[in-house]
């Protein structure tokens, strides 16, 4: 096996390769139809000096352990088994706009999330609506789907929680502890926090909820705890 053969794309779905996921990318690449080189954390690069011919070097996003500012976080929160982004519990400002727009499972729906702090719209897919309180459960599916498919913009929302995986683990997730993590579909790739309110230990990982959520932009949250 090659190393390309090997590779794997981010996981951040944010459409610059022209596929509106990761997993539609690495299979148009499978059949042919695109190339590793059209996903912008796939790296060519040419080092004449060290090797004295052309080469390539495949680059999977890495994290470090800090964010885009340096600061540290204690986990990365991944996606479920099977599933394409952490799930994201959100609830519309106006929460009867879940009737008024008629939002279902299978929808997608657009917005910003106000209170965290965050200038960036998300898009996102509805995997669960709950009819009775507004709260919607999703998963971010990247900034192109807006251009192809219908949305349902609900223009801001409360950020209620996150819920995933615990991976690249630098201080263990604990229930009651306010703690960091950066989430993996984050574009920004800025660090996050919030208080752990599930820790389940599965044959797959950790898996975790997280609630009341910040973004951290001028302060390292793990020194504080």
């Amino acid at each position: 096996m090659n190393i390309a053969e090997s590779w794997l794309p981010p996981g951040k779905d944010c459409g610059l390769c022209g596929n509106g996921s990761c997993r539609e990318f690495l299979h148009s690449v499978q059949n042919q139809e695109k190339y590793y080189t059209e996903c912008p954390f796939y790296q060519k690069e040419t080092d004449d000096k060290t090797h004295g011919q052309a080469g390539e070097q495949m680059r999977q996003a890495k994290y470090t352990g800090k964010d885009i500012l340096g600061h540290a976080y204690d986990f990365i929160l991944s996606a479920l088994p099977g599933e394409i982004s952490p799930r994201k519990i959100v609830l519309p400002f106006r929460p009867d706009l879940v009737d008024i727009l008629d939002i279902h499972k299978g929808d997608y729906i657009m917005g910003r999330p106000m209170g965290a702090g965050c200038p960036v719209p998300h898009v996102q897919y509805v995997i669960d609506a709950d009819r009775i309180t507004g709260v919607l459960t999703t998963w971010v599916v990247g900034p192109k789907i807006s251009r192809e498919h219908s949305v349902k913009d609900v223009k801001a929302y409360h950020m209620i929680g996150f819920e995933g995986l615990a991976e690249e683990i630098r201080n263990e997730p604990t229930v009651g502890y306010r703690m960091t993590f950066l989430p993996g579909c984050c574009m920004m790739n800025l660090n996050h926090t919030a208080l752990v309110n599930m820790v389940l230990e599965t044959s797959y990982g950790k898996h975790i909820h997280v609630e009341d959520i910040r973004i951290l932009a001028g302060i390292d949250e793990s020194k504080n705890r």
